[in-house]
C-alpha cells in the first residue's frame, strides 16, 4: 500500500515531464536563466536611462524582424543595418528617448521573450505609447536572432508626421 502512495507521484512528475507541463522551474537549466538574467539586466539598465541597450545585446551578425505589413516590417541583417534603418530613423524623431516598462519575461533553453511597454515623447511633443514582444535566439549571451511584434500604425506615424532634418 505504501508502494502505490509513492509511485503515483512519480508517474505522475514523469508525465508531466513528458507532456512539456512539468513546472516552470523545470525548464530553468543553467542556460535558460543565464539568458533570462541577461537580458533582464539589459532591460533594466534601458529603463534605468542606459542607451546602449543594442550594443550590449546584439550580436554584430544578428537577424533582426519585424512582423507586420508596414513598410518598416521586414529583415534586417547585420547588427549596424538594423540600427541604421530602423532605430535610429525612429529615435531621431523623439525629443525624449524611449524607456521600456518590461511586463513580463520568459526564457527557455536559448530564447527569451519580454512583453514590454514603451514611451516616450515625439520631437513635435506628442506622446508615444506602445506594446511590444520581442522574441530573442540567444548565442553566447548576444541575441543571433530576433522577432519583433509591436503595434506598427503609431510607429509608422511617428515616422510619417516627423520630417528628419
Amino acid at each position: 500500500m505504501k508502494f502505490r502512495h509513492v509511485a503515483a507521484p512519480a508517474v505522475l512528475a514523469i508525465i508531466l515531464l513528458a507532456s512539456g507541463l512539468a513546472p516552470a522551474h523545470a525548464t530553468d537549466t543553467p542556460m535558460t536563466e543565464r539568458n533570462r538574467q541577461f537580458i533582464t539586466q539589459a532591460f533594466a539598465r534601458w529603463a534605468a536611462g542606459g542607451a546602449t541597450f543594442f550594443d550590449d545585446v546584439l550580436a554584430r551578425d544578428m537577424v533582426w524582424t519585424i512582423k507586420g505589413t508596414s513598410p518598416m516590417a521586414g529583415r534586417y541583417e547585420g547588427r549596424d543595418a538594423f540600427l541604421a534603418k530602423a532605430v535610429t530613423p525612429f529615435a531621431a524623431r523623439l525629443s525624449s528617448p524611449m524607456r521600456p516598462t518590461v511586463k513580463h519575461i520568459w526564457a527557455e533553453d536559448d530564447h527569451v521573450v519580454v512583453h514590454w511597454d514603451g514611451a516616450a515623447t515625439a520631437a513635435d511633443g506628442q506622446p508615444y505609447r506602445n506594446s511590444y514582444v520581442w522574441i530573442f535566439r540567444m548565442e553566447n549571451l548576444r541575441a543571433a536572432e530576433v522577432t519583433a511584434f509591436l503595434d506598427l500604425v503609431p510607429y509608422d506615424d511617428v515616422l510619417r508626421r516627423i520630417p528628419l532634418e
